[in-house]
């Protein structure tokens, strides 16, 4: 039986206590370490000792991104992480936090909202459609879908912004998801004309610019996704290289 010590930050906007953690012991057994998850007990915790325990979770296995939080200083999806890669010394702890550089909620839950706008802001769609097939189809080579087929596996988790220091002094700046989700559509081959999208990744206070290159985007990524190169290159492109 392995006994582990579960802090998870509580907040209630309708109390004045403020944000603080809340201890939990969760004893495992040895079997049990291999397969669960942190999203597991949270749920279990929710479950078997406190109901009023607020988080965001739905597929549970890496494809949506709601479960994004911090665990052990680290912005992770709670579904992906598994508790036995997380045991350290005799004692071992688990901190679960919100999501940083974003509104608090309720425990867990943080208003994301802001990842949303800058979202819509690089106008993530086809701009003047270009047709490359008959009036039914718009065609694109494999070639063609390979260089934006990591950025399409972007899941708006908002891990990688949640990590950047740029975005947690200037919430203006739009953020390593909002570039990767940019990338995506700027460099199909199927958009006819994007200037309109470049004139807003340009932009001096909310543009690439504002990247410094940390990479804390690329190590929260859970698709390990090259943000800081996809930003690169924009950059580049920016300046008409």
């Amino acid at each position: 039986m392995t006994s582990i010590l579960f802090k998870v930050n509580r907040y209630d906007p309708e109390s004045e206590e403020g944000s603080y953690y809340q201890r939990f012991r969760i004893e495992l057994e040895k079997d049990e370490l291999e397969e669960l998850t942190v999203l597991d007990c949270l749920i279990r915790l929710k479950e078997e000792r406190d109901g009023s325990l607020t988080f965001r979770h739905s597929c549970g296995h890496g494809s949506c991104g709601s479960c994004a939080v911090l665990i052990n200083g680290n912005n992770r999806l709670a579904c992906e992480t598994f508790v036995s890669d997380l045991l350290e010394g005799d004692e071992p702890e688990i901190e679960v936090s919100p999501l940083p550089g974003f509104p608090m909620v309720k425990d867990l839950v943080v208003n994301l909202e802001g990842l949303f706008d800058h979202d819509r802001a690089v106008k993530p769609y086809l701009l003047g459609e270009r047709k490359t097939g008959s009036e039914e189809e718009n065609l694109q080579t494999p070639e063609e879908l390979e260089r934006i087929k990591e950025a399409m596996d972007c899941i708006m988790c908002g891990a990688c912004t949640a990590a950047c220091p740029t975005y947690w002094d200037n919430k203006k700046y739009l953020g390593p998801a909002a570039f990767v989700r940019a990338f995506r559509w700027h460099r199909d081959s199927r958009e006819e004309d994007n200037s309109e999208r470049m004139e807003v990744l340009d932009d001096k206070k909310g543009g690439v610019w504002g990247c410094n290159k940390v990479f804390n985007c690329n190590e929260a990524c859970p698709k390990e996704i090259d943000t800081v190169g996809i930003i690169e290159t924009l950059k580049r492109e920016a300046l008409g290289f």
